[in-house]
């Protein structure tokens, strides 16, 4: 199985670092002498396996996203921890925006758990509906603290019907809930103190659940799209030194002719090669691309993928395109499939309506003008009109004329000019845009187009 990108987040103190650190710790993924760089007072920190920053040890929090990497018999795992403060939810985000799955934490011991009708942290309902809302395609509710309570059975079941009841409110699709304690190590990678019914849960562990759990699925099907992010040139091809490949008769299609043979650095000569990840389907040989914003038509003659091995290079890997002939192209410009007939797979527009998930401290207003960041382009984005702020206690949609820090709204944008964007629920790589303040350069939202 491919390797799986999880991430744990939650509101803050429930405890995501301690078990990352036991995951660590119980799989055996860390070494005596950094395992024996984390006590304390003779106990051992897990939370400090992961939490590097001096400012993050010394308050005991986590400020910025940290990646770990473990692997079991059936599978290999990288792991982002990241902060629950609110002040750093763009850290939480940036995170889950590449995530294949999120473990989100809820802290028994912060919860009136006595109350079936429990009222769940505002962090814990932010940060699931952002994974949601980012298309996380896999999320796991892991209830934690639970050795700390009077009655862990009650606690659970009364806390797991707070998680289903706002999951299937807020649209949320839940992988699992499961019992666990971090601090003990109860269900995380062994079953619940040496009790397979503890909590009355007879599900598998967590570490069980991700070992089962699908990475997500790239946009091969969709028509190609690919975001220039370097130009190579011939002369920098010469001083690369580039490894020589197979001969191009090694690469012709069943049947077919053999691709023009290339040069001893694997390219036709003098051809300029475009590299990017590709955003979606499937960048092959034959392929008619039209270039944006220029809107120039080419067709692609080769392929190249990150060991410059002459194939096709599916949605999200990196790949080198050679065209047929010169044209125009930077950085920050599209490749995309060239509209065929009357259908144009990614039309260009100016005018979008979006979700927007507002991390700045100065508020959203309209009428303000900001960078936006599309694949590689930088374009000038003026925001038209906030149309209403989302509620994440109700989940209602409340009319508001601003955004502030932390709040989910939804906005409509103006752009400088025109790009190839595709609603977000559609294409992750097409419908994803960031906003910078033009004066301070911070990154202020994270823009998921609507439309």
């Amino acid at each position: 199985m491919d390797a799986l990108t999880f991430i744990t987040c939650g509101s803050v103190d429930d405890g995501k670092s301690t078990l990352i650190g036991r995951l660590l710790v119980d799989s055996k993924a860390v070494l005596q002498d950094h395992l024996a760089g984390v006590q304390r007072g003779g106990e051992t920190d897990l939370a400090l396996l992961t939490d590097g920053l001096c400012a993050e040890r010394e308050q005991g929090i986590t400020i910025d996203v940290a990646y770990r990497y473990f692997s079991t018999e059936s599978r290999k795992f990288i792991i982002g921890d990241a902060p629950g403060h609110e002040q750093y939810t763009r850290n939480m985000v940036t995170a889950a925006s590449n995530a294949d799955a999120a473990v989100v934490l809820v802290d028994a011991t912060k919860l009136d758990w006595a109350n079936p009708a429990l009222q769940l942290l505002p962090q814990t309902r932010r940060h699931s509906l952002l994974c949601r809302l980012l298309r996380v395609p896999s999320i796991v509710f892991a209830v934690n603290k639970l050795d700390a309570v009077a009655d862990a059975a009650v606690a659970f079941q009364h806390i797991d019907d707070a998680l289903r009841t706002y999951a299937s409110e807020a649209g949320i699709p839940v992988q699992a809930i499961v019992p666990i304690s971090a601090l003990k190590g109860w269900n995380v990678v062994d079953l619940g103190h040496q009790n397979p019914g503890w909590c009355h849960y007879q599900g598998p562990t967590l570490l069980a659940i991700l070992e089962q759990l699908p990475t997500t699925r790239q946009d091969t099907a969709a028509p190609v799209a690919l975001p220039v992010q370097w130009v190579e040139k011939p002369a920098s091809t010469l001083a690369a030194g580039a490894s020589v490949p197979p001969p191009a008769e090694a690469f012709a299609p069943s049947g077919g002719p053999a691709q023009p043979t290339p040069d001893s650095h694997g390219t036709q000569q003098g051809r300029r090669i475009f590299w990017g990840r590709v955003g979606a389907g499937t960048m092959q040989p034959g392929t008619e691309v039209q270039v944006f914003p220029g809107g120039q038509k080419a067709v692609v003659t080769q392929v190249l993928d990150h060991a410059r091995a002459l194939k096709a290079v599916p949605a999200g890997r990196s790949a080198g395109v050679v065209l047929d002939r010169e044209v125009d192209v930077s950085r920050g410009d599209w490749m995309v499939a060239a509209p065929a007939a009357s259908i144009n797979p990614y039309p260009c527009t100016q005018e979008l309506s979006a979700t927007i998930a507002w991390m700045d401290q100065d508020p959203l207003i309209a009428g303000r003008v900001y960078w936006a960041l599309h694949g590689h382009r930088w374009v000038k984005a003026k925001v038209r009109r906030v149309l209403h702020r989302l509620d994440i206690h109700t989940l209602a949609e409340q009319p508001a004329d601003q955004l502030g820090a932390n709040d989910i709204g939804h906005v409509e944008l103006m752009l400088q000019q025109p790009i190839p964007a595709l609603p977000y629920a559609e294409s992750r790589s097409m419908g994803a845009i960031i906003l910078v303040d033009t004066a301070s350069h911070t990154t202020s939202a994270a823009v998921l187009v609507n439309r």
